[in-house]
């Protein structure tokens, strides 16, 4: 009689540590930022040598709890990420009008394109709402002719919630939050006119 009246107790038992389990599962986001396609045509087709170069601490932009030893945590890995940062930084820098190149040359314009910051933190929010503070940030660095331009660019997001996000609602986050980021850099007039000079 026992077994029976265990039975539903550990099968209930057990769907809440399954459901504790995902709650506090990683989330690996693939992200697809997009540079977008409104940039200043400021080339002539010069080559331009483009390095792009992930400049964070770690692969980790935080977790959903907000502890530092939470399992939730929240990461974009670099193999996956670096690539396709490279990609959208060649389509703007070829709607621009220049020719992106990875091959270094003499006297060729060169732009170093580093993320240095991709970060998700939770905070306190309103009452029964939480809040993630998403931020992305830039730095680059257009060189020509012994002329350099260094300039910061940083998007950020304060999203509140009453249920965490999952992983389709982080990863959309994160897209805006780099394309935004990317359609920042590439808009700045001072790194297209620095590199057609």
């Amino acid at each position: 009689m026992r077994i029976f009246r265990t039975a539903p107790f550990l099968g209930l038992l057990t769907g809440f540590l399954l459901m504790a389990g995902c709650a506090q599962s990683p989330h690996y986001l693939q992200v697809e930022p997009n540079v977008g396609q409104d940039l200043p045509q400021v080339g002539n087709g010069q080559s331009v040598t483009l390095d792009v170069v992930d400049g964070r601490e770690s692969d980790v932009l935080g977790t959903r709890s907000g502890s530092a030893m939470s399992t939730a945590v929240i990461s974009v890995e670099a193999y996956d990420l670096m690539p396709k940062l490279k990609n959208q930084a060649e389509v703007a820098l070829s709607q621009m009008g220049f020719n992106p190149t990875s091959e270094p040359a003499p006297n060729r314009p060169s732009l170093i394109l580093t993320l240095t910051d991709l970060s998700y933190q939770k905070t306190e929010g309103k009452p029964m709402l939480d809040k993630a503070v998403l931020l992305a940030r830039f730095r680059a660095v257009a060189s020509n002719e012994r002329q350099t331009y260094t300039g910061t660019y940083t998007a950020k997001r304060d999203q509140e919630y009453a249920l965490k996000p999952n992983r389709e609602n982080n990863t959309a986050m994160v897209n805006d939050l780099l394309s935004r980021a990317l359609q920042r850099t590439f808009n700045d007039p001072q790194i297209g006119n620095l590199l057609a000079r």
